[in-house]
C-alpha cells in the first residue's frame, strides 16, 4: 500500500442519499464578454460545495478541499487520469492528510475520484461505455421529469425559465460553450425541481458531477450549442402548452442527439477530455 492509498473504512464517509439544495445560479454578465476560465471554476466550486454540503456533513475544511480539488477535476486543470498527491494537497491546504482523505472520498462518491486499493487516488477518466450509460440513464429521469413539470410548472415559473433562456441564448450568440453549459444546468435544476418528483430528482442531482464536463464536450461539438437552444425554447413552449408528450420527447431527442456527438468525438480523436477551447476564456 502506498503513502497515498486509502483506505475508506477507516473514514466512515458513506455517501449519503439526501435531497441536494444545489447551489447552481450563474455568476455572469453577458455584457462582458464570454465567460472567463476563473469565472468557471468558481462556478463549478459553488456547484460542488453546494452539493458537498448537502448530502455530507464534514468540516468547512473538508468541503473547501474537495470543492477546489473537484472543480480543478471538471475544468480539466487536473488533467482524467491524473494522480492526486494527498501529501502534496495537505501542503497546500496547510493540513494533516486526514482531511484530504475524507475530502477525496467525497469526490469519489461524486464520480469525480477514482481511489483504487493500495494505490495512490486519481482523478476520474470516463470511459465510452460509462459515457452511454450516463445519458441513456439521465434521458429516462429527464423524461420523466419533464411530463411531471409540464403538468406543474406556473406563469412564474416559465418566467423564470424564460429569463435563462435569456442568457443562454446570448452566450450561443457569443459563440460561448462554458457560459452555456453552466446555464443549461441552472435551466435543467430549476425545471426539475418544479418537477415535484423527489426521488427522479435526487437520481439527476446524483449524475452531475459526473456529466458536467462530458456536456461541455458535447456542446463544443459543431452546431451542437445551436440546436440544443432550440430544443431550450422548444420545451418551454411544450410546458406553456402543457403538452407533457412533447416535453419528454424534445428531451429524450436532446439526450440522443449529445450522446451520438460525445460518441463521433470520441471515434474521431479516441478521446473524452475537454477541448481547450471549451475551458473558458483567459481572464
Amino acid at each position: 500500500m502506498t503513502s497515498d492509498a486509502i483506505d475508506a473504512d477507516e473514514l466512515d464517509l458513506a455517501g449519503e442519499d439526501r435531497p441536494v439544495e444545489t447551489t447552481t445560479a450563474v455568476d455572469w454578465d453577458p455584457g462582458s464578454g464570454p465567460m472567463t476560465r476563473a469565472q468557471s471554476l468558481a462556478q463549478a466550486q459553488r456547484v460542488i460545495r453546494s452539493i458537498v454540503a448537502g448530502r455530507h456533513d464534514r468540516p468547512s475544511l473538508v468541503a473547501q478541499i474537495a470543492s477546489e480539488v473537484g472543480a480543478d477535476i471538471v475544468e480539466a486543470i487536473i488533467p482524467p487520469g491524473h494522480d492526486l498527491n494527498t501529501v502534496d494537497l495537505a501542503r497546500r491546504y496547510r493540513t494533516s492528510r486526514t482531511p484530504v482523505r475524507e475530502a477525496l472520498i467525497l469526490l469519489e462518491n461524486e464520480g469525480l475520484v477514482d481511489i483504487p486499493p493500495r494505490r495512490r487516488p486519481r482523478a476520474h477518466q470516463h470511459s465510452m461505455a460509462e459515457v452511454s450509460e450516463i445519458y441513456r440513464t439521465r434521458t429516462a429521469v429527464f423524461e420523466l421529469m419533464a411530463t411531471d413539470t409540464a403538468l406543474r410548472a406556473t406563469a412564474d415559473d416559465l418566467a423564470m425559465l424564460r429569463e435563462i433562456l435569456e442568457r443562454m441564448a446570448r452566450a450561443a450568440e457569443l459563440g460561448d460553450v462554458t457560459a452555456f453549459t453552466w446555464l443549461s444546468v441552472e435551466f435543467h435544476d430549476k425545471d426539475t425541481r418544479l418537477s415535484g418528483n423527489a426521488t427522479a430528482k435526487r437520481i439527476h442531482d446524483s449524475l452531475l458531477l459526473r456529466t458536467l464536463a462530458i456536456r461541455r464536450l458535447s456542446l463544443s461539438q459543431p452546431e451542437r450549442m445551436k440546436k440544443s437552444l432550440e430544443d431550450h425554447i422548444q420545451l418551454v413552449k411544450a410546458y406553456e402548452n402543457r403538452d407533457a408528450n412533447l416535453a419528454g420527447a424534445i428531451l429524450r431527442a436532446n439526450h440522443i442527439a449529445a450522446l451520438a456527438s460525445v460518441e463521433r468525438y470520441h471515434e474521431r480523436t479516441g478521446e473524452l477530455g475537454l477541448p481547450t477551447a471549451a475551458r473558458g476564456r483567459a481572464a
